[in-house]
């Protein structure tokens, strides 16, 4: 079996690839190692993925149509897991340019060059942040997500919308994962468990937004692995029959789904950072902020659907989350 992973170099697609060798899967994995965050950090983990001989990398950047193209074409994989996008929603502010490119151009690549090969599936990278302004708790998939607040929820939204048009048309079998704030080892520096820890190791404050009343629904990187590889192994099937009335967006008469992967079980952001604390034997300054633009105050995945589509649940509670990123982080800056 082969499998191209997208943005392999990347926290998640590290992971993602690595839970594939694991099974003896044939993996390509492609990325254009941009220089949004630190890219010693990508190679470092580009090398931790090339110590196995099933790996081979080649850097290229999906908004490429020509190079997605022909990668497709001469590895033939029979599942794609397309994880490549400029994240963050902050940086959508002030770079909307670079979200149309890679998350709207580059998925379109990636959605085109499917019809040329005999795909079992394409597994793609949605987000949370869908939702928007919607306020009900917990979030569901048969929820209206029709209310961004940033360009790059927006992005994530017109992911899903463009995978359903490809699905009905070519019979593309696809499913869009909305992910819930992941966390762990190899994570992005520019996420909030390797800031504060950064800050807190050297005395530095801490920017806690919202004045401290923010919820997460975080979620461990083990947890979101093992949900792409099984969700990745069920192909996409249609649910209702043409002509049926559309009941969930997250379903429909085309091979088409959106699933919730989130553990279910949202932390106050204060009590994740005593967390962080304790583990680190150290007290964090803190500077309190109002909310940030783009960004909301609570998340909560249902992950019913999940569950019952391939009968698993993320369960990693965040004592054990941190540990292990604490200890990946000392060891990786030898601390």
């Amino acid at each position: 079996m082969k499998v191209i992973v997208t943005g392999a170099a990347g926290f998640i697609g590290m992971h993602t690839s690595l839970r594939f060798l694991s099974e003896d899967y044939e993996v390509l994995g492609i990325d254009s190692l941009n220089d949004y965050y630190d890219i010693n950090l990508k190679h470092a983990r580009l090398e931790e993925l090339k110590k196995n001989k099933n790996f081979r990398f080649l850097k290229v950047n999906i908004s490429n149509t020509t190079d997605v193209s022909k990668v497709f074409k001469e590895f033939k994989p029979n599942i794609i897991v397309n994880l490549a996008a400029q994240a963050g929603v902050r940086y959508s502010l002030e770079n909307p340019y670079e979200y149309v490119d890679s998350n709207i151009t580059g998925f379109l690549n990636i959605l085109e060059a499917s019809k040329e090969i005999n795909l079992s599936h394409l597994v793609y990278a949605s987000s949370s942040s869908v939702y928007g302004l919607n306020t009900k708790l917990p979030f569901s998939e048969n929820h209206n997500v029709d209310h961004p607040i940033s360009l790059y929820a927006a992005s994530k939204k017109s992911n899903e919308l463009f995978a359903h048009a490809y699905s009905h048309l070519f019979n593309i079998p696809t499913t869009g994962l909305r992910f819930f704030t992941v966390y762990g080892p190899w994570g992005r520096p520019d996420m909030a468990l390797f800031l504060f820890t950064k800050a807190i190791l050297n005395k530095k404050p801490i920017d806690i937004f919202n004045h401290g009343h923010m919820v997460r629904d975080f979620t461990y990187i083990d947890d979101i692995v093992e949900g792409i590889f099984k969700v990745s192994k069920k192909s996409a099937e249609p649910v209702f029959k043409e002509g049926d009335f559309l009941t969930s967006p997250s379903k429909s008469s085309a091979p088409f789904r959106v699933f919730n992967i989130g553990n279910s079980n949202p932390v106050n952001l204060i009590d994740y950072i005593q967390v962080l604390e304790n583990e680190l034997e150290i007290e964090a300054i803190k500077n309190y902020l109002p909310m940030q633009l783009g960004d909301v105050a609570s998340t909560q995945a249902d992950t019913s659907e999940l569950k019952m589509w391939t009968g698993y649940k993320p369960s990693t509670k965040i004592d054990v989350g941190i540990k292990e990123f604490v200890k990946w982080y000392r060891n990786y800056y030898c601390i």
